[in-house]
């Protein structure tokens, strides 16, 4: 067969119903003793989805401030430095620590968070 014939036969193919192509496959089927059924294949590519979930990486963080340290005035300014709280509300999450100070905070966002506030002595929560 030639590269035309391929074609001709790749486009009445494509002509088919669902149901003439069902009864097609069958037919293949019954002709060369063959099972069109997906078996190995499948399973072989199990592993492979198994790594894509584990190679997922988290991209939002719950950011808890878990004590103040002990500069609180420091802990305070950092803390407005890196969120939009006012001063009272900054100067209550340190005091009534441990507070969450973000929720679903980017990973870039919450890492520099951390530093900020560790920098000044403060203890933070990354979850």
């Amino acid at each position: 067969m030639s590269a035309k014939s391929y074609d001709k036969l790749i486009d009445e193919i494509g002509n088919m119903s669902v149901l003439q192509l069902s009864e097609f496959v069958k037919a293949l089927e019954e002709k060369f003793d063959v099972s069109a059924a997906a078996g190995m294949p499948m399973m072989a590519a199990a592993p492979a989805v198994e790594a894509g979930a584990k190679a997922e990486e988290k991209t939002e963080f719950k950011v808890t401030l878990q004590e103040g340290g002990p500069e609180k005035i420091k802990t305070i300014k950092a803390l407005r430095s890196v969120t939009t709280l006012g001063l009272a509300e900054a100067k209550q999450a340190v005091e009534n620590a441990p507070t969450v100070i973000g929720e679903a905070v980017a990973k870039d966002k919450a890492n520099e968070m951390k530093k900020a506030l560790e920098e000044v002595g403060a203890k933070v929560e990354l979850a």
